[in-house]
Formats: structure tokens, C-alpha cells, sequence
């Protein structure tokens, strides 16, 4: 049994394709120490009708859960997706509702945040892949790469207003439907791993400037911040000065090269980049571990002694 982790949540994708059963993921995350998890994006019907039991007697608190809840087998309204973007106002409608519908068994199970991936600028083909292999092979420094990370960028950088446009249209009646009915449930627009999604920190400064007042803020993915920082997209220590007052969550996990979802200060042996994000942690209200299958639970409980004391050293 691991030690007792306090405030922090942790994420059911790290052991959802384990198990048959909600109940036994669920008790597997107990024994890493965990009183809360974050519902993500793969629990099924089937898996909540033995996770909804546990919630109710007490057994396991929920500190969110993640956008489209529960799963939803179209991969419009999946995690990379044009969502709450789209031009097709059939699909957006749907969005939204898909969003609300999350909202509510947050609200049911009493978490504090739904976190969505808002949108992203579309293109043809999946060219953060393609960027990400010639990163891999040739380095970001390369001819090849400076050449398609260009094309990409002049793409976003045109269409990225329209979107955000929609995307905040979208994300203020989301907001308004939730306050009518007494939802106390704040929106977390998330952080993104691939460089045509949406949102950088800038992005989402201008989304919190025009909903001023709206249940909305950041969800700081920490892995994909670091991760778009690498490619070239954003700063984190430059920008997140524009969004710290607006976190409503964080995912705590970070990248080894562009690979995500490893145990922070563990699988890096980086003992100190990681350090730009501990004053969003200590304030951030909800704080959860997303990280994947190959993390032991001897790396989860290394990674969070570790953390816990860059935190208190921060308080001497």
C-alpha cells in the first residue's frame, strides 16, 4: 500500500486497459494511496456501474472527470478533435451538449472540474506526427523540420482566431447552462499535446479575458506544455505568467524527449526543469497524476516524495 497522498487525484488511464472491471481499477489506484481519481475519457457505462457504488459509499472521491464522459465511440467528439471548434454547426451543437452532459456527472459524483480538449486548427493530415518524426530523426535544428514547422505554423496562425472564436462561443453557453442549473463545476481547457491543437497559454489568456467571470480556466498539462516547448510552439516560463491566476487544474506528469506521461524527476533524471511548474502545483485547486501504464508504483511513489519535497523546500 503506498503512502497516503493527500490532496492528490490520479488519473484512471494509467490502468484502464488493465481491467474488467471499474471496481478493480479503482482499487488498484487505492493501493497506490489515492483518495480521488480523475474519471478519464475511456470509462465506459459498463465500467462506472462498479465505480458509481464506490463513490457513493465513500470508498473513492472524484476530483474530475474528463471530457467526453463517458466514452463516446465517434471519434468526432474524441480527444483529438475540431470540438467545440467545429464549422459544421451540427457537430458543435453536439459538442456542447456531449460537454454539458460531462458536467453533470461531475457535478453528481461532486468534482470540481470537467477537463476538455477545446479544439484545435484542422488540417488534411496529422502533420504534428510527421513533424514529430522528423524531430526524431533529424532534430528540430534540421532544414526539413524548420521547412514543415513554417507550413504548420503560417496554417495556425491564420485560422487560429476563428477558431478560438468559436471555441469561446461554444465555451460561454456551455458556462451560462451550467450556472442556470446551480452547477458548481468549473471548465478546464487543457493544454495540448499536438502543436495545431488548441490551446497555447496565449491562446487561452485571450479565451479567460473575453468570459471574464465565466466557470472556466486553464488545465495545465505540464507534460504537453513541455512538450510544445520542445517543438517550438510556446515558453512555459515566459508565458504561464498570463494564465496563473486562472488554473483550475493540473496534470502532473512529464516528457522524456517528446514521449509523455512519465513520472516527473523519475524517468528524465532532470531534477530541475520540472521546477518551473511547482508554484502552478501548490495553487493549482485540483492536482492529478496522469501518467501510464510503464510507471511502477515504486516510480509513482519516488516521483511524489520527490515532488512533496520541492514543494516543502519551497516553503523554508
Amino acid at each position: 500500500m503506498g503512502k497516503d497522498k493527500g490532496e492528490y487525484s490520479f488519473s484512471t488511464c494509467w490502468n484502464i486497459k488493465r481491467h474488467q472491471t471499474g471496481s478493480g481499477m479503482i482499487e488498484e489506484i487505492r493501493e497506490l494511496g489515492f483518495r480521488r481519481v480523475e474519471l478519464n475519457y475511456n470509462v465506459t457505462p459498463e465500467l462506472l456501474a462498479t465505480i458509481e457504488p464506490m463513490i457513493e459509499r465513500g470508498d473513492i472521491g472524484v476530483s474530475s472527470v474528463h471530457n467526453t464522459f463517458p466514452y463516446v465511440a465517434d471519434s468526432d467528439y474524441g480527444t483529438d478533435s475540431v470540438l467545440l471548434g467545429f464549422d459544421d454547426e451540427e457537430k458543435r451543437r453536439r459538442a456542447i451538449e456531449l460537454l454539458i452532459q460531462s458536467a453533470e456527472y461531475a457535478y453528481r459524483y461532486g468534482a470540481k472540474s470537467v477537463v476538455v480538449h477545446p479544439g484545435e486548427v484542422p488540417f488534411d493530415y496529422n502533420i504534428d506526427q510527421a513533424l514529430k518524426k522528423i524531430y526524431n530523426e533529424e532534430g528540430p535544428s534540421s532544414a526539413a523540420y524548420a521547412k514543415l514547422w513554417h507550413e504548420m505554423l503560417e496554417r495556425r496562425e491564420t485560422l487560429a482566431d476563428r477558431y478560438l472564436q468559436r471555441i469561446g462561443d461554444s465555451l460561454e453557453e456551455v458556462c451560462d447552462r451550467i450556472d442556470a442549473k446551480g452547477w458548481k463545476v468549473a471548465i478546464g481547457i487543457e493544454t495540448r499535446s499536438r502543436c495545431y491543437q488548441m490551446p497555447t497559454l496565449r491562446e487561452a489568456r485571450a479565451v479567460f479575458d473575453r468570459l471574464q467571470g465565466a466557470r472556466v480556466g486553464l488545465w495545465y498539462d505540464f507534460g504537453h506544455g513541455m512538450m510544445m516547448e520542445r517543438m517550438g510552439l510556446y515558453d512555459n516560463a515566459r508565458d504561464m505568467e498570463a494564465i496563473r491566476d486562472y488554473v483550475v487544474g493540473v496534470h502532473i506528469h512529464e516528457t522524456v524527449g517528446l514521449s509523455d506521461h512519465w513520472c516527473p524527476y523519475v524517468h528524465s533524471g532532470d531534477m530541475e526543469y520540472f521546477d518551473h511548474f511547482l508554484p502552478i502545483i501548490e495553487a493549482a485547486p485540483v492536482k492529478v497524476y496522469e501518467l501510464k501504464a510503464a510507471c511502477t508504483p515504486e516510480d509513482i511513489e519516488i516521483s511524489h516524495d520527490r515532488l512533496l519535497a520541492k514543494l516543502a523546500a519551497r516553503e523554508v
